[in-house]
């Protein structure tokens, strides 16, 4: 049983892994090349359009990786429903870890393998908008130091 979870949940992690990095790399790339067009001349306009885009875009990917777990647990049989799957899906991998919908002995590990990506995608997503933050800060001071 063990062995069966895993050779389901680690392909399962490694496709999040890959939507997650395609998502991360194309937001940072995104608000690099559109923050520069963004702020206004005196530098006084925060570039946050392209930053929300990017923002919205990392919260979409994510959004995606618990819809792939979820359609997993609805291919598997595990729900009847759907919407069922993906709030599961979203429980795991947020770990809220409500426990009011449980999964059946058979494939209980896959709840703690999505548990530990989601962990680490939303990681990937706060270390990326850090990133962001720090070529927004470096950009400010750039602005501030040129009308200072």
């Amino acid at each position: 049983m063990i062995l069966t979870n895993l050779l389901i949940g680690l392909p399962s992690m490694l496709l999040c892994l890959i939507v997650q990095l395609t998502v991360t790399f194309w937001s940072v790339r995104y608000y690099v090349r559109h923050s520069d067009r963004s702020g206004s001349p005196d530098g006084t306009r925060v570039h946050l359009g392209p930053l929300l885009v990017a923002v919205l875009i990392m919260m979409l990917g994510n959004f995606a990786q618990i819809a792939l777990w979820g359609s997993l647990f609805y291919w598997l049989g595990e729900f009847g429903q759907y919407y069922e799957a993906v709030f599961h899906s979203a429980v795991n991998f947020t770990s809220l870890g409500y426990g009011d919908v449980i999964m059946s002995k058979r494939w209980k590990l896959l709840g703690p393998l999505e548990a530990l990506d989601g962990i680490l995608m939303l990681g990937l997503t706060g270390a990326a908008l850090m990133a962001i933050l720090q070529q927004l800060i470096k950009a400010l001071q750039a602005q501030h130091a040129r009308l200072g």
